[in-house]
């Protein structure tokens, strides 16, 4: 499907949902962009659930961010339960215009929801010549290290770093083996998953993913992972006095009860640090990355953020959804007297 089609389809989806039509195109973009790059367990197959909950009313579709601490260089915003991307454009705002500033900015966001992928986030902190850092918590999905009880999310964590040669170097990262969503898509489409990425309720290994749903996400790295989490779930839940680990709801739980995620967004200005050729030195190591010797049976050694700029160079402006994904938007259209010409073609 082309992108352009997809992401009109999308938004109208969300307009019919209440969302102003700006709020609508940024959130569809956000999602399509995800399946571009090969991320899809944060791409359309969330739109389902984003819809159920603005109709229920745990989102709430005309929210807007409001600032609930200002310190300056630190500011706390409370997102209202309104979308995660419009919260999060809001934050990359001020967080941008304030390392101008400050040198170095920090927003803690509370009463959140879901936001996407935080590459993206990070990656428009670094367009503005800024590093950019972002982090979520999410509701708990993992276990401690020996333990058969979820405890604390897979909190992801982006680092973006402005390049010279344009493209900024981008680590994004889940600190589960997996994210939820690629579970949610194996089982939808009847495939198994791989040792390693979870557990069922008792703690053991399985390759059944809704087992794996009914269970637990495996750290990656194990207790490294499991450290991270717990490290990233305070400081957004707690630098924001927002919710922390299952004070955060389900995402695919109740549609009527908030998810109440927590955000962190810092951005630092190399410039304010007297370094002015951090761009350049940030792309040199790229293309230091990419010229490695190459272990037998690699064709090609990617640095941060290349593969998922591969991808979406790759996709020729087009998606390809899986067909499960396409008959869950189509219900979801059919519910919200939605016929586009997208969905239709399929």
């Amino acid at each position: 499907m082309r992108t352009d089609a997809l992401e009109d389809f999308v938004a109208d989806l969300f307009v019919r949902a209440g969302v102003p039509d700006g709020h609508a195109r940024l959130t569809a973009s956000s999602l399509v962009e995800a399946d571009l790059e090969g991320v899809p367990s944060h791409g359309v197959m969330l739109v389902p659930m984003y819809v159920d909950r603005l109709l229920a009313g745990s989102v709430l579709p005309r929210a807007e961010a409001r600032i609930a601490h200002d310190g300056g260089a630190v500011v706390v915003l409370d997102a209202g339960n309104g979308l995660g991307q419009v919260s999060s454009m809001q934050a990359v705002d001020i967080a941008t215009a304030r390392a101008r500033q400050f040198g170095i900015a920090a927003v803690a966001v509370r009463n959140a929801f879901h936001f996407g992928t935080a590459g993206r986030w990070a990656g428009a902190i670094a367009s503005h010549g800024l590093v950019g850092v972002v982090m979520s918590n999410t509701r708990p999905l993992m276990p401690p290290p020996g333990g058969a009880e979820r405890v604390v999310g897979n909190n992801p964590l982006a680092l973006a770093f402005p390049s010279a040669q344009g493209e900024p170097v981008v680590t994004d990262m889940a600190m589960s083996a997996t994210a939820m969503g690629r579970i949610r898509l194996a089982q939808a489409s009847g495939q198994s998953i791989p040792p390693g990425w979870a557990t069922d309720e008792r703690g053991e290994p399985t390759t059944d993913p809704a087992a794996a749903i009914k269970g637990m996400l495996l750290p990656a790295a194990g207790p490294k992972g499991f450290g991270l989490a717990v490290a990233i779930d305070l400081l957004c839940g707690g630098l924001s006095g927002g919710a922390i680990a299952d004070e955060v709801a389900p995402l695919y739980g109740d549609p009527k009860r908030p998810y109440g995620c927590a955000h962190l967004f810092l951005a630092l200005d190399a410039v304010r640090f007297g370094v002015e050729d951090l761009p350049a030195r940030a792309g040199k190591l790229a293309e230091r990355i990419r010229s490695a010797r190459r272990a037998p049976g690699t064709d090609t050694i990617y640095a941060p953020g290349d593969l998922e700029r591969s991808r979406r160079n790759a996709s020729a402006g087009a998606v390809n959804l899986p067909a499960e994904v396409l008959t869950s938007l189509s219900q979801t259209a059919a519910r919200l007297g939605v016929d586009h010409p997208a969905i239709r073609a399929g």
